[in-house]
Protein backbone atom coordinates (compact mmCIF):
# COMPACT_ATOMS: atom_id res chain seq x y z
CA UNK A 1 0.00 0.00 0.00
CA UNK A 2 1.27 3.44 -0.94
CA UNK A 3 0.87 6.04 1.81
CA UNK A 4 0.69 9.69 0.79
CA UNK A 5 -0.95 12.65 2.50
CA UNK A 6 -0.30 16.28 1.62
CA UNK A 7 -3.43 18.41 2.18
CA UNK A 8 -3.61 21.87 0.66
CA UNK A 9 -3.15 23.64 3.99
CA UNK A 10 0.30 22.05 4.28
CA UNK A 11 1.38 23.63 1.00
CA UNK A 12 0.22 27.00 2.32
CA UNK A 13 2.03 26.37 5.61
CA UNK A 14 5.34 25.91 3.83
CA UNK A 15 4.87 29.19 2.00
CA UNK A 16 3.84 30.98 5.20
CA UNK A 17 6.88 29.68 7.10
CA UNK A 18 9.20 30.98 4.41
CA UNK A 19 7.48 34.37 4.55
CA UNK A 20 7.89 34.65 8.34
CA UNK A 21 11.41 33.25 8.61
CA UNK A 22 13.08 36.67 8.69
CA UNK A 23 11.25 37.40 11.97
CA UNK A 24 12.49 34.21 13.66
CA UNK A 25 15.47 33.93 16.04
CA UNK A 26 15.42 30.20 16.72
CA UNK A 27 13.65 27.15 15.34
CA UNK A 28 12.22 24.53 17.69
CA UNK A 29 11.89 21.30 15.77
CA UNK A 30 9.56 18.82 17.41
CA UNK A 31 10.12 15.16 16.60
CA UNK A 32 8.46 11.99 17.80
CA UNK A 33 10.96 10.34 20.14
CA UNK A 34 9.83 6.93 18.89
CA UNK A 35 10.88 7.68 15.30
CA UNK A 36 13.13 10.75 15.02
CA UNK A 37 14.11 10.11 11.40
CA UNK A 38 10.69 9.30 10.01
CA UNK A 39 9.13 12.23 11.88
CA UNK A 40 11.79 14.66 10.68
CA UNK A 41 10.54 16.37 7.54
CA UNK A 42 13.42 16.64 5.03
CA UNK A 43 11.73 19.72 3.53
CA UNK A 44 12.35 21.59 6.79
CA UNK A 45 16.11 21.72 6.19
CA UNK A 46 15.52 23.36 2.82
CA UNK A 47 13.03 25.87 4.25
CA UNK A 48 14.93 26.88 7.39
CA UNK A 49 18.44 27.03 5.97
CA UNK A 50 20.95 27.99 8.69
CA UNK A 51 18.64 29.28 11.42
CA UNK A 52 19.70 28.29 14.98
CA UNK A 53 17.80 25.16 15.88
CA UNK A 54 17.06 22.81 18.75
CA UNK A 55 15.40 19.41 18.56
CA UNK A 56 12.81 18.28 21.08
CA UNK A 57 12.13 14.55 21.24
CA UNK A 58 8.49 14.65 22.25
CA UNK A 59 6.37 11.80 23.59
CA UNK A 60 9.54 10.54 25.27
CA UNK A 61 7.35 8.84 27.87
CA UNK A 62 6.21 6.45 25.10
CA UNK A 63 9.68 5.81 23.66
CA UNK A 64 12.34 3.33 24.71
CA UNK A 65 14.45 5.42 27.13
CA UNK A 66 17.73 3.74 26.15
CA UNK A 67 17.16 4.41 22.46
CA UNK A 68 16.15 8.02 23.16
CA UNK A 69 19.45 8.62 24.96
CA UNK A 70 21.27 7.21 21.94
CA UNK A 71 19.46 9.76 19.77
CA UNK A 72 20.46 12.63 22.07
CA UNK A 73 24.11 11.59 21.76
CA UNK A 74 23.74 11.22 18.02
CA UNK A 75 22.38 14.75 17.55
CA UNK A 76 25.04 16.11 19.89
CA UNK A 77 27.73 14.70 17.59
CA UNK A 78 25.94 16.45 14.72
CA UNK A 79 26.24 19.75 16.60
CA UNK A 80 22.52 19.96 17.40
CA UNK A 81 21.06 20.50 20.85
CA UNK A 82 18.46 17.81 21.50
CA UNK A 83 16.62 16.71 24.62
CA UNK A 84 13.55 14.64 25.50
CA UNK A 85 10.28 16.29 26.51
CA UNK A 86 6.77 15.20 27.29
CA UNK A 87 4.40 17.98 26.33
CA UNK A 88 1.45 16.18 27.93
CA UNK A 89 2.97 16.08 31.43
CA UNK A 90 5.39 19.00 31.10
CA UNK A 91 8.60 17.02 31.59
CA UNK A 92 11.58 19.24 30.64
CA UNK A 93 9.30 21.80 28.95
CA UNK A 94 10.33 24.58 31.34
CA UNK A 95 13.93 24.26 30.07
CA UNK A 96 13.05 25.29 26.52
CA UNK A 97 13.24 29.14 26.87
CA UNK A 98 16.64 28.91 28.61
CA UNK A 99 17.96 26.55 25.93
CA UNK A 100 16.75 28.93 23.23
CA UNK A 101 18.59 31.85 24.82
CA UNK A 102 21.69 29.68 25.15
CA UNK A 103 21.62 29.04 21.40
CA UNK A 104 21.48 32.81 20.86
CA UNK A 105 24.07 33.67 23.52
CA UNK A 106 26.58 35.29 21.16
CA UNK A 107 23.90 37.48 19.58
CA UNK A 108 22.47 38.47 22.97
CA UNK A 109 25.96 39.22 24.34
CA UNK A 110 26.66 41.52 21.38
CA UNK A 111 23.41 43.38 21.99
CA UNK A 112 24.17 43.79 25.69
CA UNK A 113 27.67 45.06 24.89
CA UNK A 114 26.08 47.78 22.77
CA UNK A 115 23.69 48.71 25.55
CA UNK A 116 20.72 47.15 23.78
CA UNK A 117 18.19 45.36 25.95
CA UNK A 118 17.37 42.12 24.07
CA UNK A 119 13.71 41.59 23.24
CA UNK A 120 11.88 38.32 23.80
CA UNK A 121 13.25 35.44 21.76
CA UNK A 122 11.06 34.68 18.76
CA UNK A 123 10.78 30.97 18.17
CA UNK A 124 9.23 28.98 15.35
CA UNK A 125 7.80 25.58 16.26
CA UNK A 126 7.77 23.11 13.40
CA UNK A 127 6.88 19.45 13.18
CA UNK A 128 4.76 16.90 11.40
CA UNK A 129 1.05 16.47 12.23
CA UNK A 130 0.09 15.01 15.60
CA UNK A 131 3.62 15.30 17.02
CA UNK A 132 2.35 17.49 19.89
CA UNK A 133 3.07 21.08 18.82
CA UNK A 134 -0.15 22.58 20.15
CA UNK A 135 0.10 20.66 23.42
CA UNK A 136 3.67 21.94 23.85
CA UNK A 137 2.64 25.54 23.17
CA UNK A 138 -0.19 25.36 25.68
CA UNK A 139 2.19 23.90 28.26
CA UNK A 140 4.75 26.65 27.65
CA UNK A 141 2.14 29.39 27.74
CA UNK A 142 0.51 27.97 30.85
CA UNK A 143 -2.94 28.16 29.31
CA UNK A 144 -5.01 26.71 26.48
CA UNK A 145 -4.31 28.79 23.41
CA UNK A 146 -3.53 26.42 20.58
CA UNK A 147 -6.11 23.87 19.45
CA UNK A 148 -5.16 20.31 20.36
CA UNK A 149 -6.38 16.87 19.35
CA UNK A 150 -5.35 13.24 19.16
CA UNK A 151 -5.54 13.32 15.39
CA UNK A 152 -3.33 14.96 12.75
CA UNK A 153 -4.29 18.18 10.99
CA UNK A 154 -5.83 20.07 13.94
CA UNK A 155 -3.77 23.26 13.50
CA UNK A 156 -4.73 24.95 10.21
CA UNK A 157 -3.20 28.46 10.52
CA UNK A 158 -0.43 30.45 12.18
CA UNK A 159 -0.50 32.46 15.38
CA UNK A 160 1.98 34.25 17.68
CA UNK A 161 1.84 33.14 21.31
CA UNK A 162 3.59 34.79 24.27
CA UNK A 163 5.54 32.62 26.73
CA UNK A 164 5.98 34.94 29.70
CA UNK A 165 8.42 37.78 28.96
CA UNK A 166 11.16 35.52 27.61
CA UNK A 167 9.75 34.11 24.42
CA UNK A 168 7.19 34.47 21.64
CA UNK A 169 6.26 31.42 19.62
CA UNK A 170 4.90 31.07 16.12
CA UNK A 171 2.74 27.99 15.81
CA UNK A 172 2.37 26.41 12.36
CA UNK A 173 0.31 23.56 10.91
CA UNK A 174 2.12 20.23 10.76
CA UNK A 175 3.76 19.58 7.42
CA UNK A 176 4.29 16.19 5.86
CA UNK A 177 6.27 15.91 2.67
CA UNK A 178 4.50 15.18 -0.63
CA UNK A 179 6.03 11.75 -1.23
CA UNK A 180 7.59 9.11 1.00
CA UNK A 181 10.48 7.62 -0.99
CA UNK A 182 10.76 4.84 1.61
CA UNK A 183 7.32 3.36 2.21
CA UNK A 184 8.45 2.12 5.63
CA UNK A 185 8.56 5.79 6.68
CA UNK A 186 4.87 6.05 5.83
CA UNK A 187 4.09 2.89 7.77
CA UNK A 188 5.99 4.06 10.86
CA UNK A 189 4.16 7.38 10.78
CA UNK A 190 0.86 5.59 10.35
CA UNK A 191 1.53 3.21 13.26
CA UNK A 192 2.19 6.14 15.61
CA UNK A 193 -0.82 8.14 14.38
CA UNK A 194 0.78 10.92 12.31
CA UNK A 195 -1.41 10.22 9.27
CA UNK A 196 -5.19 10.37 9.24
CA UNK A 197 -6.66 6.90 9.74
CA UNK A 198 -9.49 7.66 7.32
CA UNK A 199 -7.12 7.33 4.36
CA UNK A 200 -5.40 4.16 5.56
CA UNK A 201 -5.95 0.42 5.52
CA UNK A 202 -5.92 -0.35 9.25
CA UNK A 203 -5.08 -4.02 8.67
CA UNK A 204 -1.93 -3.17 6.71
CA UNK A 205 -0.78 -0.72 9.38
CA UNK A 206 -1.49 -3.14 12.24
CA UNK A 207 0.29 -5.93 10.35
CA UNK A 208 3.37 -3.69 10.10
CA UNK A 209 3.17 -2.72 13.78
CA UNK A 210 2.71 -6.28 15.04
CA UNK A 211 5.58 -7.52 12.87
CA UNK A 212 7.84 -4.84 14.33
CA UNK A 213 6.94 -5.68 17.92
CA UNK A 214 7.45 -9.36 17.20
CA UNK A 215 11.03 -8.59 16.18
CA UNK A 216 12.04 -6.07 18.84
CA UNK A 217 9.50 -6.03 21.69
CA UNK A 218 8.14 -9.55 21.78
CA UNK A 219 7.89 -9.76 25.58
CA UNK A 220 5.54 -6.77 25.76
CA UNK A 221 3.38 -8.10 22.94
CA UNK A 222 3.30 -11.58 24.44
CA UNK A 223 2.26 -10.32 27.87
CA UNK A 224 -0.43 -7.99 26.55
CA UNK A 225 -2.23 -10.57 24.42
CA UNK A 226 -1.31 -13.93 25.99
CA UNK A 227 0.89 -15.18 23.17
CA UNK A 228 2.90 -17.79 25.08
CA UNK A 229 1.96 -20.54 22.61
CA UNK A 230 2.26 -18.38 19.48
CA UNK A 231 5.09 -18.27 16.95
CA UNK A 232 7.31 -15.19 17.13
CA UNK A 233 8.47 -15.46 13.52
CA UNK A 234 7.83 -11.96 12.21
CA UNK A 235 8.74 -13.01 8.67
CA UNK A 236 5.87 -15.50 8.57
CA UNK A 237 2.69 -13.68 7.54
CA UNK A 238 0.52 -16.49 8.94
CA UNK A 239 2.08 -15.98 12.37
CA UNK A 240 1.39 -12.23 12.23
CA UNK A 241 -2.23 -12.80 11.18
CA UNK A 242 -2.66 -15.35 13.96
CA UNK A 243 -1.66 -12.69 16.46
CA UNK A 244 -4.03 -10.16 14.86
CA UNK A 245 -6.82 -12.72 15.30
CA UNK A 246 -5.81 -13.25 18.94
CA UNK A 247 -6.11 -9.51 19.51
CA UNK A 248 -9.58 -9.69 17.99
CA UNK A 249 -10.66 -12.55 20.23
CA UNK A 250 -9.45 -10.79 23.38
CA UNK A 251 -11.02 -7.46 22.38
CA UNK A 252 -14.37 -8.91 21.39
CA UNK A 253 -14.04 -8.46 17.63
CA UNK A 254 -15.84 -11.73 16.84
CA UNK A 255 -18.47 -11.81 14.10
CA UNK A 256 -20.85 -14.45 12.74
CA UNK A 257 -19.44 -17.94 12.46
CA UNK A 258 -16.79 -17.21 15.05
CA UNK A 259 -14.70 -15.27 12.56
CA UNK A 260 -12.58 -12.28 13.59
CA UNK A 261 -13.27 -8.78 12.29
CA UNK A 262 -9.65 -8.02 11.41
CA UNK A 263 -10.27 -4.35 10.69
CA UNK A 264 -11.84 -3.81 14.11
CA UNK A 265 -9.08 -5.85 15.76
CA UNK A 266 -6.44 -3.83 13.92
CA UNK A 267 -7.87 -0.53 15.11
CA UNK A 268 -8.01 -1.83 18.68
CA UNK A 269 -4.36 -2.86 18.48
CA UNK A 270 -3.27 0.51 17.07
CA UNK A 271 -5.16 2.43 19.76
CA UNK A 272 -3.50 0.41 22.51
CA UNK A 273 -0.03 0.67 20.98
CA UNK A 274 -0.28 4.46 20.58
CA UNK A 275 -1.54 4.84 24.14
CA UNK A 276 1.47 3.01 25.56
CA UNK A 277 -0.51 -0.01 26.74
CA UNK A 278 2.36 -2.28 25.67
CA UNK A 279 5.00 -0.16 27.33
CA UNK A 280 7.68 1.97 25.75
CA UNK A 281 8.92 1.26 22.25
CA UNK A 282 11.02 2.98 19.60
CA UNK A 283 10.81 2.25 15.89
CA UNK A 284 14.18 3.74 14.92
CA UNK A 285 17.65 3.77 16.44
CA UNK A 286 20.66 5.84 15.30
CA UNK A 287 23.13 2.95 15.21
Amino acid sequence: MTIQWFPGHMTRARRQIQDKLKLIDVVIELLDARLPVSSRNPMIDEILMDKPRMILLNKSDLADAKVTQEWIEYFKKEGITAFPVDASTGTNVKDIPAQARLLLKEKIDRQLAKGINPRAVRGLIVGIPNVGKSTLINRLAGRSIAATGDRPGVTKGQQWIKVGKEMELLDTPGILWPKFEDQNVGYRLAVTGAIKEEILNAEDIAFFGISYLMRYYWDALEERYGLQEFSRDADDSDSVIAIMEQVGRIRGCVISGGRIDLEKASRAFLRELRAGKMGRFSMEAPY
